[in-house]
C-alpha cells in the first residue's frame, strides 16, 4: 500500500509529487499515457500570467499570483527555461480604454506589482512592430514566459530523484474507499491502495471525482489553435501582447517563446471529445487574422507548425483545489488559463495539506535541484569540446535546425522518467523542434530510440499508442 497516489502527470500531477517529496512518504504517480506532460501541458501559451485578469478573492487570482512569485527561484532550482519578459494589454479603440482601467484595479487587487498604462505611442517606442491602432496598454512587469513541457519534466525527473514511483499507461478506471483506504484500478488491470489520492488528471479530472464523489463536476474542453513562427522573425515581438480579454479567454495573444520563436494564438472552441486536438483551417485562419491586428507583419511564411490544446474549463470558471466531501481526497479540478502560472503554489497548498493529514516528517534526504541536459547549441566552442571529450556522443549532430547533438537525444532516454518516443525526445531536448519540424533527423532519433530501448524499429512511436512511424522494410 502507498501513502499517496497521484492521478495525472502534467504540470500540476508532477509539481504536487516532487513538493511531496520533500517529506518521507511512499508516493505513486499514475499517467494514462506513456510519458509525462502529454495533454494540456504540452500543448499551450507558456505564459506566466501576471495575475491581472482574474477575478479578485478567486483561487485564480489567489494561485496565480502567488505561484509567479515562485518562477526565478523554481527555474534556478530545477534548471527550466524562463524569462520574466513582461506581458502587454493592448487597447485598439479609445472609447474601450476605460477597461484597461479596470484591469488595472482588479491587477492591485489582486496583489500584482509594478502595473501601469502608456499612451500608444509609448506603447510602440516598448515594442516597435505593434500596430499604429493601438491607442494604449496596460504593462504588467511580472509577467513571464516559460517551456511548460520542459518545466514538468524537470519537476518529474526531481519528484524521481526524491524516491517518486511514475506508472505509465495507467489509466484510472476505478476507485472506492473502504476502512480508511482508497483502491485505485487501472483499465489493464492494475489495483493499489492509498491513505490518499491527489486527482490531477486534467481534462479527465471530472470523471476521477465522479468515480467516488457525491458533488459532481462536468469539464467542458475548450480548444485553442496554434502557430508557431521561425526565429527568424523572434525580434517581432518581446513582450508578450495580449488584447483586451472577452468572456471566452485573454483573446490572440502574439509572445515570444523562451527559445526565441514567435507563438501566435489560442483560438477557443468548445468541444465534445477530449482527445480532439484536430487543428482547423478556419481556426488557423481566426486566430491569424486578430494577430494581424497586433503585430501587422507578421507572415504565414514564416510558420513552421501549427497545433492545438485543449483546456479543462468547468462553468463554475474557477479553480477547485480542496479536500472534497470524501477524507483524504483532493481535488485539483479545472485548472484552465492561469493554471500553469498557478502550479507551484497549487502543488506547495496541496503537499502541505496532505503532509499534516498524515503527519509526514521532512524527508531528510530531498535534494531540491535538478540539473537538466546539457544544450551543446549553448555552449561556447571550449564548452562543447570539454563535453565531446567526456561523451564522444556529443560530437554528432542529429538534429541540424536546432544543433541537438545524440548525447542529449541518449541521455533523455536515460534519465528518469525517460522519453519513450519522438515526442518524448522533442520535449527534453528540441530535437526536431526546428524548421524542418523534424524531416532530416526523424530516421536517425528512431535509430538512437530503438537501440536505448531495444526496441524494433516498427514499435517507435511519434507519441505513444498507434502512431508508428515505419511499418516494416521495403526491398
Amino acid at each position: 500500500m502507498k501513502d499517496i497516489i497521484i492521478i495525472g502527470g502534467g504540470i500540476i500531477g508532477c509539481s504536487i509529487a516532487r513538493e511531496l517529496s520533500r517529506f518521507s512518504a511512499d508516493i505513486l504517480l499514475l499517467e494514462k499515457g506513456n510519458d509525462v506532460s502529454v495533454g494540456t501541458t504540452k500543448a499551450n501559451s507558456g505564459i506566466v500570467h501576471g495575475g491581472h485578469d482574474a477575478y479578485p478573492n478567486s483561487k485564480k487570482a489567489y494561485y496565480n499570483v502567488k505561484g509567479n512569485a515562485m518562477f526565478d527561484q523554481l527555474s534556478k532550482e530545477l534548471d527550466f527555461p524562463f524569462r520574466r519578459n513582461g506581458s502587454m494589454v493592448l487597447c485598439f479603440n479609445e472609447d474601450l480604454k476605460c477597461g484597461l482601467n479596470d484591469l488595472l484595479a482588479r491587477g492591485e487587487q489582486n496583489g500584482v506589482k509594478g502595473l501601469y498604462i502608456v499612451d500608444g505611442d509609448k506603447a510602440r517606442e516598448m515594442e516597435p512592430h505593434l500596430s499604429k491602432s493601438v491607442v494604449a496598454a496596460l504593462v504588467i512587469p511580472s509577467g513571464g514566459i516559460v517551456s511548460p513541457y520542459e518545466m514538468a519534466v524537470a519537476y518529474a525527473e526531481n519528484a524521481c530523484t526524491n524516491g517518486v514511483e511514475f506508472r505509465f499507461l495507467s489509466e484510472v478506471t476505478g476507485l472506492k474507499k473502504e476502512d480508511g483506504i482508497f483502491t485505485v484500478t487501472c483499465a489493464d488491470g492494475y489495483t493499489e491502495q492509498a491513505k490518499v489520492v491527489v486527482n490531477a488528471a486534467g481534462l479527465f479530472a471530472d470523471e476521477i471525482n465522479n468515480l467516488i464523489c457525491e458533488r459532481k463536476y462536468q469539464v467542458q474542453p475548450r480548444k485553442g489553435d496554434y502557430m508557431l513562427m521561425d526565429k527568424s522573425v523572434g525580434y517581432l515581438a518581446d513582450h508578450t501582447l495580449f488584447q483586451q480579454p472577452t468572456k471566452m479567454g485573454k483573446g490572440i495573444l502574439v509572445t515570444p517563446t523562451t527559445h526565441g520563436n514567435i507563438l501566435v494564438g489560442p483560438t477557443a472552441t468548445d468541444k465534445l471529445d477530449k482527445d480532439d486536438v484536430n487543428t482547423t483551417i478556419e481556426e488557423l485562419g481566426e486566430a491569424f487574422a486578430k494577430a494581424l491586428v497586433s503585430v501587422p507583419t507578421l507572415n504565414k511564411r514564416t510558420i513552421i507548425t501549427q497545433f492545438s490544446g485543449l483546456r479543462a474549463h468547468i462553468p463554475e470558471n474557477d479553480f477547485v483545489v480542496e479536500e472534497s466531501e470524501v477524507e483524504g481526497f483532493y481535488n485539483c479540478l479545472g485548472i484552465e488559463s492561469p493554471g500553469l502560472s498557478a502550479a507551484p503554489a497549487i502543488a506547495v497548498e496541496v503537499a502541505g495539506w496532505v503532509a499534516e493529514k498524515l503527519a509526514l516528517k521532512a524527508n531528510a534526504n530531498f535534494v531540491a535541484t535538478r540539473k537538466a541536459i546539457p544544450q551543446f547549441s549553448h555552449l561556447s566552442n571550449i564548452d562543447r569540446q570539454k563535453l565531446i571529450d567526456q561523451n564522444p556522443l556529443y560530437g554528432n549532430i542529429v538534429c541540424r535546425c536546432e544543433v541537438v547533438t545524440e548525447g542529449e537525444i541518449v541521455e533523455s532516454i536515460r534519465r528518469k522518467p525517460g522519453a519513450v518516443d519522438l515526442d518524448g525526445v522533442k520535449r527534453r531536448t528540441r530535437a526536431g523542434m526546428g524548421r524542418c519540424q523534424a524531416g532530416f533527423c526523424t530516421p536517425r532519433i528512431m535509430e538512437i530510440i530503438a537501440r536505448e530501448l531495444n526496441l524494433p524499429l516498427e514499435e517507435v512511436t511519434k507519441r505513444g499508442g498507434a502512431s508508428q512511424v515505419v511499418f516494416g522494410r521495403t526491398k
